[in-house]
């Protein structure tokens, strides 16, 4: 198979015919470096609700919980592998323990991440795991992370960030452009789905496409889909590159907020682990990633909402940050850009005004009518759970009616005759 190189790893370029993507079979290096050649793994599997430990021989100095995907786990590996590199007394057997929890969102693959609560599900069990002292850290993908924190944990410590682009994998066009018209492209991300419909309105997009990397990339060598969108820096961590058929420009595909940052959490009163983690800190990144997350918070953003943002240091020093926010189908996207100095106070500011600008420009209502339909595809649900209608489509299409924050956050929306409730 020919490849190019562009940047630091292969890229596939055909021929297509008879392709395959490898989605076993993966080699994660942090398990393969000499420091765990050289010693036990210790794991523990750890479920929202149950916990298995292997027999310890010493209490573990720094318990690092994790979800249990290989991608999570080598963002885990990689952070034990940094504290080794960082304080040498770490690298005794048994110092640095890996917990694995289930959260939420890795047990309901069955539904989108908006119908089920959004991206706080792969955090929640971990927090709580950290909140009662379970683990010591907890080591989250920075674009799963919620723009609040649960009380009593601090985030302070980000990881160098990797390559945030996004991958483009197929195994019969070398590129979305080349894909036929009626082509279905897999993703779990809004994001993703309207920017490739703004620019290719004739290809379809089957946006349940979830699971791990590996489920995603069998699903494709299925035929489930003709191609599939993946973040870059998760498949150069999990060293799956050869995968990648092309690489989008941050122009064709921005990026989500935090993509390609990993970020550490500790209990705020731990000044131990802390420590540690100041030690691990990468300040341009964590800068980068305030940003992005401070203008992610002015739009009360969620998985809900098709919303992208990146910040990143010119070669003058000054940070150039570029947003937008779209509807869900693709026919309306709305940009910003802001440049300013590459300190804190600044990008917080730039990342919050470039939040207000969209939300001034979109008006009132750019993202409710996704809303509407979220919250009636949840009712019908419910009805078909319970055996009846729900109490919503029990009334007459043409009422007003008033969702109270827990239905339909808090939003007042007009049904009209003839509108579609399952239609975000």
């Amino acid at each position: 198979m020919a490849t190019v190189n562009q940047g630091p790893f292969p890229v596939n370029t055909g021929p297509f015919a008879g392709r395959s993507v490898s989605a076993l079979g993966l080699s994660l290096p942090c398990l393969t470096s000499p420091v765990h050649t050289q010693r036990k793994r210790n794991l523990v599997i750890r479920d929202s609700v149950a916990v298995e430990q292997q027999t310890q021989t010493k209490a573990a100095v720094i318990r690092i919980g994790t979800r249990g995907s290989p991608l999570a786990l080598a963002q885990a590996y990689e952070t034990q592998n940094k504290l080794i590199e960082t304080h040498p007394e770490l690298a005794e057997e048994g110092a640095i323990q890996i917990v694995i929890i289930k959260t939420t969102g890795d047990k309901i693959l069955s539904q989108p991440l908006a119908d089920i609560g959004g991206k706080g599900l792969f955090t929640k069990e971990i927090d709580e795991a950290l909140i009662d002292s379970e683990i010591d850290i907890a080591v989250h993908s920075m674009k799963d992370v919620p723009t609040y924190l649960p009380e009593k944990t601090i985030l302070p410590c980000n990881l160098p960030r990797e390559d945030v682009r996004d991958a483009f994998i197929c195994l019969t066009a070398a590129s979305l452009a080349e894909l036929p018209a009626g082509s279905t492209v897999g993703t779990a991300s809004l994001r993703r789905k309207s920017q490739i419909l703004h620019r290719y309105p004739s290809l379809n997009v089957l946006e349940n496409f979830r699971g791990n990397v590996q489920t995603r990339l069998r699903k494709l060598n299925e035929g489930v889909v003709q191609a599939t969108l993946l973040a870059l820096a998760g498949l150069k961590r999990l060293n799956m590159t050869e995968n990648v058929t092309a690489v989008l420009s941050i122009d064709d595909m921005l990026p989500a907020v935090a993509q390609g940052a990993i970020g550490i959490a500790c209990r705020s009163d731990d000044e131990n682990m802390a420590n540690y983690l100041a030690s691990l800190n990468h300040e341009d990144t964590r800068l980068a990633v305030a940003c992005e997350r401070a203008f992610l918070e002015k739009l009360e953003g969620s998985c809900r909402t098709p919303i992208a943002g990146y910040a990143r240091k010119d070669e003058d020093g000054n940070c150039i940050f570029k947003a937008l926010i779209a509807s869900p189908d693709g026919t309306r996207v709305l940009e910003t850009f802001r440049k300013g100095p590459y300190a804190f106070e600044d990008m917080i500011m730039m990342g919050k005004d470039a939040g207000e600008e969209l939300l001034s420009s979109a008006g009132p209502g750019f993202f409710n009518q996704y809303r509407r339909g979220l919250f009636f595809r949840r009712m019908a649900r419910w009805s078909s759970r319970n055996g009846r209608r729900s109490p919503c489509r029990s009334r007459a299409c043409g009422e007003r009616q008033q969702l109270d924050e827990k239905g339909g956050g808090g939003a007042t929306w007009t049904r009209r005759k003839g509108d579609d409730a399952g239609r975000g």
